[in-house]
C-alpha cells in the first residue's frame, strides 16, 4: 500500500454573506489531499502539519479525520494557533480574500530541521504555498533532505506572490523543486507569472523534464509531462467557483497513477474530477 504524507497549512476559513460568517477549514495541500483519498480509499493518505492547542486547531483537527485523511504526523504546538481567512464576494461574484496567517503554527513545521518522520512515506506531497510559509533555512533545508532521500516527490508550485518575500527566492526554491520532483504538477498560469515566460515556453520547458506529471491548464486539459497521452478533454458543462480545481486535479490524477492506472487514465481522471469541482461552491465538494 502506498503511504503518502501531504504537507502544508490547514486554515479556518470565514465565508461572509451579507451579516453571517460561515466557518470552515481549506488548505491547498490538504483539498489534495481529500481528493485523493475519496478517489483511492486503499491508499494511506496523511496530512502533515503544525496546530495549536486551542479550539479553532481542534476543529481542523476533528475536519481532518472525518475526511478519513490522517492526522497522526500533525504536530502539536502549546500556545500557537492556525492561520486564518475571510472570503468575501461582490454582487457580482468575484471572491477576493483577506489573510491573517503570520503567526500561524504551521510556519513552525520542520523549524528542528528534523524531518525524520517523512521516512515513514513512500512519497510525499509538497506545493509553493508548502514552502512559501516557511522560513528561507528551513526551505533549504527540506530541500536538501529530499535531495537523498529514497521518497518520491510531487510537486505543485501553486504561486501566490504574496507569500514570498521576493519573487528570487519563489524561482530558486521552485526551479530546485522541480530538478528534485519524481511527478511535477505545475499549472501554467503560474508559471507563467513566476517566471516571467510565455505560454510555450512554460510548455517547452516542461517537456524536458525528467519524471512525469501534468502541465494543468484549466477547460484546456492537461498536457501530459514525461509521456506521450494525446487525448481531448471535455470542458465543464458549466462552472461556478474554479476554487480547488487544480487541487481536485491533483487529487484525482494521483490517485490514478499511484493505483498503477496509465498516464492517459490519470490525467482524464484528474481533469473528470476537477471539471466536476467546479460546478460547485467551495473547495470541498459532497462526496
Amino acid at each position: 500500500m502506498t503511504r503518502i504524507a501531504c504537507i502544508g497549512e490547514a486554515m479556518i476559513e470565514l465565508s461572509l454573506v451579507d451579516d453571517d460568517a460561515q466557518v470552515g477549514v481549506a488548505g491547498d495541500t490538504l483539498n489534495t489531499a481529500i481528493y485523493l483519498h475519496r478517489s483511492a480509499p486503499d491508499m494511506q493518505v496523511d496530512y502533515l502539519t503544525c496546530l495549536g492547542d486551542d479550539p479553532f486547531s481542534a476543529r481542523i483537527r476533528s475536519f481532518i479525520a472525518a475526511q478519513g485523511v490522517g492526522t497522526r504526523a500533525i504536530r502539536e504546538i502549546v500556545g500557537a494557533s492556525p492561520g486564518l481567512y475571510a472570503i468575501t464576494t461582490t454582487p457580482e461574484g468575484e471572491r477576493s480574500f483577506t489573510y491573517w496567517r503570520e503567526t500561524a503554527a504551521a510556519r513552525q513545521l520542520f523549524a528542528d530541521h528534523d524531518f525524520s518522520v517523512l521516512a515513514d512515506y513512500d512519497a510525499v506531497y509538497i506545493s509553493g504555498i508548502s514552502m512559501a510559509i516557511l522560513p528561507h533555512n528551513v526551505r533549504l533545508a527540506l530541500i536538501a533532505y529530499l535531495e537523498t532521500a529514497p521518497l518520491q516527490v510531487i510537486y505543485d508550485s501553486n504561486y501566490r506572490p504574496r507569500l514570498w518575500k521576493n519573487v528570487d527566492h519563489a524561482r530558486s526554491i521552485t526551479s530546485a523543486m522541480w530538478t528534485r520532483a519524481d511527478i511535477a504538477l505545475p499549472s501554467i498560469d503560474d508559471e507563467m507569472l513566476l517566471f516571467d515566460e510565455t505560454a510555450s515556453a512554460v510548455t517547452a520547458r516542461f517537456q524536458m523534464h525528467s519524471g512525469q506529471g501534468a502541465l494543468k491548464r484549466g477547460s484546456e486539459g492537461p498536457i501530459s509531462i514525461g509521456t506521450s497521452a494525446p487525448q481531448s478533454y471535455p470542458a465543464a458543462p458549466k462552472v461556478i467557483d474554479t476554487t480547488a480545481a487544480g487541487d481536485s486535479f491533483n487529487g484525482g490524477y494521483l490517485a490514478a497513477l499511484l493505483s498503477g492506472q496509465t498516464q492517459a487514465q490519470a490525467l482524464m481522471a484528474g481533469h473528470t474530477l476537477a471539471a466536476k469541482v467546479v460546478q460547485h461552491r467551495g473547495a470541498i465538494i459532497p462526496e
